[in-house]
């Protein structure tokens, strides 16, 4: 476990300094990082599709375009949350960080029941964790407007952050179960090989595909 967490933690590291560094470069090298992942996103998808759905060839030519179509979307929609503040976009990265990370340690570290049979290795425990943990980047972000001053750090709407926070974790959740129940039926581990301790890119950022345009939703009701 504490190899493999190791694993996670630095190549979610890594990925996070991609990121950052593309958002505070110019929003061109942001849209060329969010078209590499989605072209990779779309090939890990498609096998998936191919050994879930063999002899299903209608079923595989209409998930190749609801993958395409989607994931089109979240380079149009990644694209436009440019316009965010670079502080906001890397505080949603980090609530999908995060909320991965605590449901991988409460989960292995407490077990217990199972969450749902799409995702075996999931528990109710990890799930709690994911929540818990996903309130973490508000707490960094507060503590260093505490030290800094920096009012990029800090919102009014402490209250309404925390709701957002949750909600994007269960958002999270939810992607990260939509693609194991592909991962089942493929009856693979990973979506690939690309990230260590992860597998494929989309075992990754499998919520953060979807928390990205929920979260530009959000935004323009709440904020």
């Amino acid at each position: 476990m504490n190899s493999n967490l190791s694993k996670r933690i630095g190549t979610s590291i890594i990925l996070l300094i991609i990121l950052s560094v593309s958002l505070l470069t110019n929003k061109y090298l942001w849209l060329i990082v969010l078209m590499i992942a989605s072209i990779i996103s779309f090939h890990e998808f498609n096998n998936l599709i191919k050994k879930g759905f063999k002899n299903k060839k209608k079923l595989i030519q209409f998930l190749y375009i609801v993958n395409f179509l989607f994931l089109t979307l979240l380079v149009f929609v990644g694209y436009n949350i440019y316009t965010f503040p670079p502080t906001g976009i890397i505080f949603i990265i980090l609530i999908c960080i995060f909320s991965d990370t605590g449901g991988y340690v409460i989960g292995r570290l407490i077990g217990g029941k199972k969450l749902t049979k799409i995702s075996p290795n999931k528990t109710i425990s990890g799930s709690f964790g994911s929540f818990v943990f996903s309130l973490l980047p508000l707490i960094i972000y507060l503590t260093i407007y505490e030290v800094t001053g920096n009012v990029n750090f800090y919102s009014h709407n402490i209250i309404n952050l925390i709701y957002v926070s949750l909600f994007l974790s269960f958002v999270c959740q939810i992607g990260d179960l939509f693609i194991s129940y592909f991962k089942r039926k493929a009856k693979v581990k990973n979506t690939g090989s690309i990230l260590p301790g992860h597998g494929g890119l989309l075992d990754r950022i499998d919520g953060l595909i979807f928390v990205l345009p929920v979260a530009s939703i959000v935004d323009k009701i709440l904020f």
